[in-house]
């Protein structure tokens, strides 16, 4: 019964994490901005970040089964 909620919760943060990741990289490769206002390095690498993290999570949620 609560395997249910692991694997939803999981699979949204590995989506997340590979969907940010990937646009990420596409903004970056094209020396377009990842966020409006902010030096390109920061906010590619908070976005970078922020994508590992999820992936982790997803990860460790999926690992919990």
């Amino acid at each position: 019964m609560e395997s249910g909620p692991a694997i939803f919760t999981g699979t949204v943060f590995a989506l997340f994490g590979a969907v940010l990741l990937g646009w990420t990289a596409v903004r970056v490769r094209h020396g377009e901005p990842v966020a409006l206002g902010v030096p390109r390095t920061v906010s590619a690498a908070l976005a970078t970040l922020a994508a590992l993290v999820a992936l982790a999570l997803g990860a460790w949620c999926l690992t919990r089964l």
